[in-house]
């Protein structure tokens, strides 16, 4: 079996992790704004559109212009839905259960995917108001190994 790890005579590979994003040129200023504690979204700067999106995109979600560019969030937002996850067998979730998996608007009009962090369920409303905060996600392998990524996560205002 050798170096493959399967047959346990190769080395020990590293448990896969599913909380992992992916960075690219593209997204690059986002992930390294959230290192910083700051939170980035897109806005058109096509006339008559102005729309802000969220999740980053090389185009304007509305009119498909690509005059786009990134802006600071104000980091405010209001929870719009949630779900509690009680089971997930993906690494590292199942050592987080349960969590609240939520969409909230943001301040600037997008929604976005995240998760509410400082708040037990029973306290959840929807319209609440929620200020976002960055959970370090831990070293990546690869060209960036030691490279750690944050997360923007959101807690009750």
């Amino acid at each position: 079996m050798g170096k493959t790890g399967r047959g346990g005579d190769g080395p020990a590979r590293a448990a896969a992790r599913f909380d992992l994003p992916e960075s690219d040129a593209f997204t690059r200023p986002y992930w390294e704004a959230a290192a910083e504690g700051r939170l980035l979204l897109r806005r058109c700067r096509a006339k008559g559109c102005g729309a802000a999106h969220h999740y980053p995109r090389e185009f304007c979600p509305y009119c498909w212009s690509e005059h786009v560019g990134w802006e600071a969030a104000t980091g405010r937002a209001t929870l719009y839905t949630w779900s509690v996850v009680h089971r997930n067998d993906l690494p590292p979730f199942g050592d987080r259960v349960p969590y609240t998996a939520a969409v909230v608007d943001l301040a600037e009009g997008p929604r976005m995917m995240t998760e509410i962090t400082d708040c037990p369920e029973s306290a959840l409303r929807i319209g609440m108001p929620l200020r976002v905060h960055f959970r370090d996600a831990g070293a990546t392998d690869g060209a960036d190994a030691g490279a750690g990524f944050a997360v923007p996560v959101f807690r009750p205002a």
